[in-house]
């Protein structure tokens, strides 16, 4: 576990608290490491859980199927990051969600009763964590609204430069990176894939944007495309 404490240290989860104390902190959290190979379920719909889960390596998916097996990517989970928060604060709600491993990951799991104290067993520590974690959970309520943003837009084509315009404004740079391959774009953005792919070949032919696998470019001649998108994306 040692080799994970930098991404420990840096987790929202575990900020203020230092390393020789977090050390000592796993033994009263039920603190335990799990691997996982790609496209593993890490939990499924249906489950109770009890548990948190940080990422320390690789990437883990929120994932939302109707009957049909319609797939929506709900959120991206990356190292220091953690996820089942809130269903394992809601002790007796269903899991509503599949979560799957990107790639291949491995998963710090907390027992919840434990961080929060419910136990009966409290620290000094549990104040800062349930502070920690209530910040966890608004930021996770601002990616959700940003969301919503995307994917209220009428067109594939809106939905895109609405999402591409918010990854721009978080990197401070009209270039950066997506977490997500082609077909996790789409189900990101709950649009058909060919359309979306349709959709990128467009707006590159147009200027708009420039890309190379994941990584992309906006470009300013497109500017009155942007301007929409910087309109029309939800900011709470």
């Amino acid at each position: 576990m040692k080799e994970y404490f930098e991404i420990i240290k840096r987790s929202p989860l575990f900020a203020g608290i230092e390393e020789n104390e977090i050390e000592k902190m796993f033994c009263v959290l039920g603190a335990y490491i799990e691997s996982y190979e790609k496209e593993e379920f890490i939990f499924r719909t249906g489950e109770h859980v009890h548990l948190l889960g940080m990422v320390l390596h690789g990437d883990v998916h929120i994932v939302r199927e109707d009957f049909w097996g319609n797939r929506n990517i709900l959120t991206e989970i990356g190292p220091g990051q953690i996820f089942a928060e809130t269903y394992a604060c809601l002790r007796f709600e269903e899991l509503g969600v599949d979560v799957v491993a990107a790639d291949k990951a491995e998963v710090l799991f907390l027992d919840i009763y434990k961080v929060t104290g419910a136990d009966g067993v409290e620290s000094r520590f549990h104040n800062i964590l349930i502070r920690n974690l209530l910040d966890v959970l608004a930021g996770k309520n601002l990616m959700l609204t940003a969301k919503m943003g995307h994917i209220m837009q009428r067109s594939t084509r809106e939905k895109l430069l609405s999402y591409l315009s918010e990854q721009s404004r978080k990197a401070h740079s009209p270039e950066f990176i997506i977490p997500f391959d082609r077909q996790q774009m789409a189900d990101y953005l709950s649009v058909d894939r060919s359309a979306m792919s349709k959709e990128l070949g467009k707006l590159r032919k147009e200027g708009i944007i420039s890309f190379e696998k994941n990584k992309f470019k906006l470009s300013s001649s497109g500017c009155g495309a942007l301007d929409f998108a910087e309109k029309n994306v939800i900011v709470k």
